[in-house]
């Protein structure tokens, strides 16, 4: 009885680990590259020199005799590209700039037939940015008779219980609402303290692609409204395939569509939809009327200035790694935000009529004409190894900002968070919403 007894324990802990095996999480790699400064903060003077140190390591120990690609200069636009082997897997560069900006040191290392990178982006004189974005004179009159025309449309909100979603402390629905015209929805998922009440609220605005969203039962759950929406009009809770699918296809590249004239442009749609979104909480009769926040990453950085700077009832926001922001820059050899509409690898391009066109569209949908109008507290957070949004559109958006503002800079990060970072947001969020 006992060696069976045995049998049957071996058995089950034979199955707890083959199970453990199955689920285990693959983190990192095992070969790193890191490139580092002599400044801990990554920030220089212009004029200044900037000392990066390069390791490549395995197991935590330098590699010797590794061969390595690397680029440097201006961020997006590098004047040094060289192949070296390092003996003792180490490396050192310098570099400096003689205007304001971003210089990038990028290693590319190939051990065993794969690929692995590091990289380190230094700021030179960070707070002297100027965006190079122009201001439409009719901005604000685009907008304003864009919005009125859109307001002439009753919401005509639905709201579905999704019981499968609510905790004790939210109800969960997904909502619709009318956009700019009869049938363009918005749809999103709403969370509603269970508790009867008037909450402040806040609204999620989603970063660029074509997603299913859960919805937010996690900011202040018992204490606040959450309306987290999509922008493409098409419901929130279908499989991801569905997504996948628009994404190759009808919505593939949406971002780029229309450029070149303002009024067909999408994200005409895509804002209004965002500012309706502020409609549709204030028709709600368990919001406080007072404190309305909106927050997002990345397109969604775009959309909480445009939503912040287009809408009075709009209290605070918080803005990460915000993309769309000064385009125009890539006209002058300086790195501009996604989607990089004018980047041409540092060649000169012959402006003909379609291009200046399209100039003068993305104006109208540029986050830095938003930023200048914007009046309401922010925080705003972006890494300087972003290679997505890079830095120098970020910090000359901030630079441009004249209401309250708090920057948290991540130096290390990319286009994604650290736990900190993530941490950091709701603590600001939590606090505006609950003051």
């Amino acid at each position: 009885m006992q060696k069976v007894f045995r049998l049957i324990i071996i058995g089950v802990l034979i199955c707890a680990l083959g199970s453990l095996s199955l689920n285990a999480q693959i983190r990192g790699y095992n070969i790193v590259v890191t490139v580092t400064p002599d400044h801990q903060d990554w920030n220089y003077q212009v004029g200044e020199k900037a000392n990066f140190v390069v390791n490549v390591r395995k197991s935590g120990t330098l590699l010797n005799n590794v061969k390595v690609d690397y680029e440097a200069g201006p961020v997006m636009y590098p004047n040094a590209k060289k192949s070296l082997t390092l003996k003792d897997g180490t490396m050192r560069w310098t570099g400096e700039m003689s205007t304001p900006g971003f210089y990038r040191l990028k290693v590319t290392a190939h051990v065993e037939g794969k690929d692995y990178e590091g990289l380190c982006t230094a700021a030179f004189s960070p707070e002297k940015l100027v965006p190079y974005a122009q201001e439409p004179k009719d901005f604000d009159a685009f907008w304003q008779k864009t919005l009125a025309e859109a307001r002439k449309v009753d919401l005509n909100p639905t709201k579905v219980l999704l019981p499968e979603r609510c905790t004790k402390d939210k109800n969960v629905f997904e909502i619709s609402f009318d956009n700019n015209r009869c049938g363009t929805k918005v749809y999103g998922i709403l969370s509603v303290p269970v508790k009867a009440g008037k909450y402040p609220a806040l609204l999620r605005v989603p970063g660029a692609g074509v997603r299913p969203y859960s919805g937010d039962v996690y900011t202040a759950p018992a204490r606040c409204i959450v309306l987290e929406i999509g922008v493409h009009g098409i419901p929130v809770t279908m499989q991801q395939k569905v997504y996948d699918d628009l994404l190759n296809g009808a919505l593939n590249g949406y971002w780029e569509t229309n450029l070149d004239d303002r009024d067909r442009n999408p994200y005409k749609r895509i804002v209004t939809g965002a500012v309706r979104a502020v409609d549709y909480i204030a028709s709600l009769e368990e919001w406080d009327g007072k404190t309305l926040g909106v927050t997002g990453a990345s397109q969604g950085g775009f959309l909480s200035l445009a939503v912040a700077a287009l809408d009075e009832r709009v209290t605070f926001l918080a803005a990460v790694h915000d993309a769309m922001c000064d385009y125009e820059a890539e006209l002058h050899g300086v790195a501009g935000g996604w989607p990089h509409y004018f980047y041409h690898g540092g060649k000169t391009v012959k402006m003909n009529a379609l291009e200046q066109a399209r100039v003068e569209g993305a104006r109208y949908y540029d986050g830095v004409n938003f930023a200048r109008r914007i009046k309401v507290p922010g925080w705003y957070s972006f890494g300087y190894n972003d290679e997505v949004v890079p830095p120098t559109s970020s910090y000359g958006l901030y630079n441009i900002v004249k209401a309250p503002k708090q920057l948290s800079v991540y130096q290390m990060t990319g286009h994604y968070w650290y736990q900190e970072q993530w941490n950091e947001w709701q603590r600001f969020i939590e606090t505006e919403l609950i003051k």
